[in-house]
């Protein structure tokens, strides 16, 4: 399938029709769904709201939109039992201005329960495979627009990244997914988990398509108390700047975080290459690990907005959850509030870093994608491992709010995409977009090499 721009393009000349488009991909998504279970839910009215679509600047570009994101009239499941049924009266910021803008909302998406882990499965719809193999798992928590955008389904999907939703499966599923700085798209009506972490995006396969979408979404919604305003800038336009004498620093790992060799050798390959546009240093740091942190300021948040459901949820619940309701016994107020003082500390060792550097690469996870049927690696490079260790190179940056992209930086030897991350100053959305494109153009036969997809898109026009 064609890239956004270039879709959008042909449905403005009217070389394609935005209802032919859709059939297209309701087709797809017969034929490949079955194998990937990428959607949970089809739109049923798709067709003739892209008839209603005239003269928008989408012109009934379909676009897929992750579970935990309301739509009105549209189930919106969360991935839960609990939810099965629920239909919001409204659309989210985002989904309100997609549709205004023109595009057509052609279904929902995959993701674990809540989106709490990364790993895509819930006892509603089960397990969603990666494209590139159908044994390994697409990550999470956007890993259902991730799957169906990877396999051609659709163009481009929504996601939501709390702790590297978005980027965890761009990584898995060898995509471009860029979660922006804090608040510069509006993230409502939303559930209060992931408290000043949590913001909304894209699962694209180019800079160009995340860049062109944000266009239509980022600004200042009163709704949301942390939206930033409109930096009145032109993403798409921006990234057509060149980028030159940046300063770039590497790091492997952080300083904590335990790494596959093979995912690290690839990144480090990758991310030198970016001295073409600047000076590119392997640094030594010592960044704090919060990994503790987010877990129990997501536990704390989660179990409290549950509590008046609390029982009623252990009966339906994703089984791994539940081990951890005993935990949150143990916590306290001052557990939470100590989250805050960490999180300062983090701040200043990234702020050290970024005084002297404009961008930070790391991996974006610390391993390629995994088997189906455990919710992480049980170890990584001959390390035992928890969950929380899959995603070290992350969370940091949802913490400290700076924009961070994952871009594909190539492929393991057994043939599994593996993610490159940009992070970039905090607001600097269009250098980490800029510095994005320059890798990308590169590195076009990296981002999608249908040679290498178990799931071959079936042959049309478009």
């Amino acid at each position: 399938m064609e890239s956004v721009v270039e879709l959008v393009e042909k449905l403005k000349n009217r070389e394609v029709k935005a209802t032919e488009l859709i059939e297209i991909c309701l087709e797809r998504i017969k034929d490949l769904n079955p194998k990937i279970n990428a959607f949970v839910t089809l739109n049923p009215r798709a067709i003739e709201e892209a008839k209603e679509v005239k003269d928008k600047p989408l012109a009934g570009l379909p676009i897929a939109v992750k579970d935990n994101t309301n739509t009105k009239g549209l189930r919106t499941t969360y991935g839960s039992k609990l939810f099965e049924n629920f239909v919001p009266l409204e659309d989210a910021v985002i989904i309100e201005r997609l549709k205004k803008a023109g595009a057509v909302v052609i279904g929902k998406t995959n993701l674990p329960e809540f989106g709490l882990i990364a790993y895509t499965d819930n006892l509603l719809f089960g397990v969603t495979r990666n494209p590139w193999n159908l044994n390994k798992t697409v990550g999470g928590s956007s890993g259902g627009s991730a799957a169906a955008v990877a396999a051609g389904m659709v163009p481009a999907a929504t996601g939501n990244d709390g702790g590297g939703s978005i980027r965890i499966p761009a990584s898995f599923c060898s995509l471009y997914g860029l979660k922006p700085t804090f608040g510069r798209v509006p993230f409502y009506p939303s559930i209060p988990v992931f408290n000043g972490m949590f913001c909304e995006g894209f699962l694209t396969k180019s800079v160009e398509d995340t860049a062109f979408l944000l266009d239509f979404v980022k600004g200042r919604d009163e709704r949301d108390l942390y939206s930033l305003p409109d930096d009145g800038k032109s993403y798409f336009k921006e990234i057509e700047e060149p980028i030159d004498n940046a300063k770039i620093a590497f790091s492997p790992d952080l300083g904590y975080a335990t790494v596959d060799p093979e995912v690290e050798e690839i990144v480090r390959k990758a991310a030198f290459k970016l001295e073409k546009f600047g000076e590119v240093e392997e640094i030594d740091v010592n960044v704090p690990c919060l990994g503790n942190e987010l877990v129990i300021k997501v536990l704390m948040e989660f179990t409290s907005f549950m509590s008046d459901r609390i029982e009623e949820w252990k009966k339906v619940a994703y089984p791994y959850y539940l081990a951890f309701l005993n935990l949150v016994e143990n916590l306290t107020c001052r557990d939470y509030i100590k989250i805050e003082e960490r999180k300062i500390e983090l701040w200043k060792s990234l702020r050290e870093i970024f005084e002297k550097y404009d961008f930070l690469i790391t991996p974006t996870t610390a391993t390629k994608p995994f088997d189906i049927g455990k919710i992480s690696p049980e170890e990584i490079a001959g390390k035992p491992v928890t969950p929380i260790d899959l995603i070290p190179f992350t969370y940091p940056f949802n913490f400290t709010g700076q924009p961070a992209a994952s871009i594909p930086a190539g492929f393991s030897e057994d043939g599994l995409p593996i993610g490159m991350q940009i992070v970039g100053k905090k607001f600097d959305d269009v250098g980490v977009l800029r510095l994005s494109k320059a890798f990308q153009d590169l590195n076009k036969n990296i981002i999608y090499n249908n040679k290498k997809l178990k799931i071959k898109e079936k042959e049309s026009k478009i």
